[in-house]
């Protein structure tokens, strides 16, 4: 058997630096003869987590976990033996000695398949520096180039990216990769290609923003549409190298300001990011396609001690947020959200000097709801930045969402309000934090405050006759005409192509429905049928619930087609008719002429929507 050598083993260990390998992970601040930081396995506040150089070992006082570093590698990255040898080996310039012999220890990975994780990232490697080609040196590149620098975008910030272009046609990747030598069989596996279609390319005629793992190693792809049908966004199928849940666009590239600053900007997408780097700030990453996760919390928090989220303002943005903030502070995480401009409350906004220093911003109000992608194209990264250096703490950004989901002029709605900010309480771990809070909540919503506690300690004692406010994807669902819509597509999925072609995500509210068209589409897209299948991809326990229920209930039969067409109608005009009376309100003190005109301009186009759906 093909076993590690001994002194190979040895010649690692020897040439280790323990905190130079740890620090990898977590931050760390020399006391005495040792170094301290923030336990990786565990959540706390104060450093229980020690690292002694000399010994090359570490300890968590708190939790008791501890070894040494090469046990260290194996529990951060989830490696066994021989893969974390390996690993610390190449870092540390050591070249890999095997022996035939029964008397080792450790049995050597599977030469074919170490081979096989090695030929893989060379192939990513490759492809991502073909894309590049495509997009900077390629006449088919130049729309996909000219969108990008269109937004801002510098060409220093798409070579720091490696930012790319998938061709049009879906062929060539594939002939290309075989005239290098890559097997049909590998390419077939190797996630880039359909796997009903196995020549065919997962991306095609698409700005490719390639994802890479913490060390800058590409794992996978993102791609965005430029024209045509078709998602807006493409991410790569999960694989052992890439995971979703565990991993964040632009890690490898944020790390050293995140260790630096404690801080890290959490965005939605990745053009988000890249406005956030090239406004100078570089501790910016973002989830990939999914809600942010307690795995990507557990990440961060190795290095950072705060997220800034920077979401969108409509009301998906803002749910988003709500279910960040609970994710950080679950996971250790201090938690701030970004307003662009000290919108709100100036006096209320963290920021690294005077709030007068803001007061020049320009255009303000232009910018307040747009993010940070099209901030940079419309003023700058200089405004950019400026205006991402203010926000508020996270417990006020809760009361003020609170206020406006809920009458809180009324007995009712103050409860609900109140109720809300419960879940929050629940992630603090100082007493004196939370009883601190109780007095806030009590001034914000005008109540007292012992009944605030009184309501509190009855939800923590679950008593069955205290309507709390749980979280909002526990909360059950409810039909609206949204939900109605991606219900009957669900159970007609022969449906979905159609439908996707005539209504987009971002035109969605309700935060199930937005669900429901995300999991829709990922079957979609991976070529997954059945209820299965789509079940399978649906977090929610309640919506799961919901689909089955409504799918047995024969409510979907008859003419699936025409309910699909009216229900589209109707959702849209409904759309129309709600941004036309927001419209109408403005319009009442537009704050100047040429915002009238604005204004006008809009209505009468609104209307002529409105007609059209209406068939005049």
């Amino acid at each position: 058997m093909s076993r590690i050598a001994k002194s190979t083993i040895q010649e690692v260990n020897d040439r280790l630096d323990a905190i130079a390998v740890v620090e990898d992970y977590v931050r760390l601040e020399k006391k005495g003869g040792r170094y301290w930081g923030l336990c990786p396995f565990h959540n706390e506040k104060t450093p229980s987590f020690t690292v002694d150089p000399d010994r090359k070992m570490y300890h968590c006082f708190g939790c008791g976990q501890g070894g040494g570093i090469v046990n260290f590698v194996m529990e951060m990255d989830k490696l066994s033996f021989p893969e974390a040898i390996e690993t610390l080996a190449r870092r540390v310039g050591v070249e890999m000695v095997y022996e035939n012999s029964d008397d080792g220890a450790w049995p050597a990975k599977d030469p074919e398949e170490n081979n096989r994780k090695e030929e893989l990232a060379e192939l990513y490697r490759r492809v991502t520096v073909s894309f590049r080609h495509w997009l900077t040196e390629k006449p088919e590149g130049a729309a996909a180039l000219n969108y990008i620098l269109g937004r801002g975008i510098s060409r220093e910030m798409i070579s720091r990216f490696r930012l790319g272009y998938a061709p049009a046609d879906r062929n060539w990747l594939h002939q290309f990769l075989e005239k290098k030598g890559y097997s049909g069989a590998f390419l077939a596996a190797s996630g880039l290609f359909s796997d009903r279609y196995p020549r065919i390319s997962f991306f095609s005629d698409r700005l490719v923003f390639p994802i890479a793992d913490r060390q800058g190693k590409i794992v996978a792809f993102g791609g965005r549409l430029l024209s045509g049908e078709g998602p807006k966004y493409l991410n790569s199928r999960e694989s052992e190298r890439y995971k979703k849940g565990q991993t964040l666009f632009a890690i490898d590239l944020a790390l050293p300001e995140i260790r630096k600053t404690r801080q890290v900007y959490l965005a939605e997408g990745y053009m988000d990011v890249i406005a956030l780097h090239q406004a100078g700030l570089g501790n910016a990453v973002a989830p990939l396609g999914t809600a942010f996760t307690g795995d990507q919390a557990k990440l961060l928090r190795r290095w950072a001690e705060t997220a800034l989220l920077v979401f969108d303002a409509d009301e998906a943005g803002q749910n988003a947020a709500v279910k960040a903030i609970l994710t950080c502070r679950k996971n250790g995480l201090s938690c701030a959200v970004v307003v662009p401009g000290g919108a709100g409350s100036p006096e209320t906004a963290e920021k690294p000097g005077p709030v007068e220093n803001f007061g020049d911003l320009p255009e303000k109000n232009a910018y307040i709801l747009k993010d940070p992608a099209d901030i940079l194209k419309d003023f700058g990264p200089r405004t950019l930045k400026r205006t991402m250096e203010c926000y508020i703490n996270d417990f006020e950004y809760l009361v003020n969402r609170g206020k406006s989901l809920y009458d809180v002029s009324a007995p009712e709605g103050k409860a609900r309000a109140a109720a809300f900010l419960f879940p929050y309480l629940e992630t603090l771990d100082s007493e004196v934090s939370r009883d601190g809070c109780f007095g806030q909540i009590a001034d914000a919503f005008g109540v007292d405050r012992a009944a605030v506690l009184n309501d509190y300690n009855r939800r923590r004692a679950g008593e069955k006759n205290f309507r709390e406010e749980v979280p909002q994807d526990e909360k059950p669902v409810r039909m609206n005409d949204e939900l109605f819509l991606l219900t009957l597509v669900s159970v007609n999925f022969h449906l979905y192509p159609q439908f996707r072609s005539i209504l987009e995500l971002k035109e969605l509210e309700d935060p199930a429905a937005r669900d429901l068209f995300i999991a829709l589409e990922e079957c979609f897209v991976h070529e997954e049928t059945g209820m299965e299948a789509l079940l399978s991809r649906i977090d929610s326990a309640a919506l799961r619930r919901f689909v089955l229920e409504k799918g047995a209930s024969g409510e979907f039969s008859g003419s699936p087609e025409e309910l699909l067409l009216d229900g589209v109608k109707i959702l849209k005009k409904r759309r129309l008719q709600r941004r036309l009376s927001a419209i109408v309100s403005e319009m009442r003190n537009p704050g100047g002429e040429t915002r009238l005109e604005e204004l006008i301009s809009e209505k009468m186009y609104l209307d002529g929507q409105i007609r059209e759906l209406e068939g005049k």
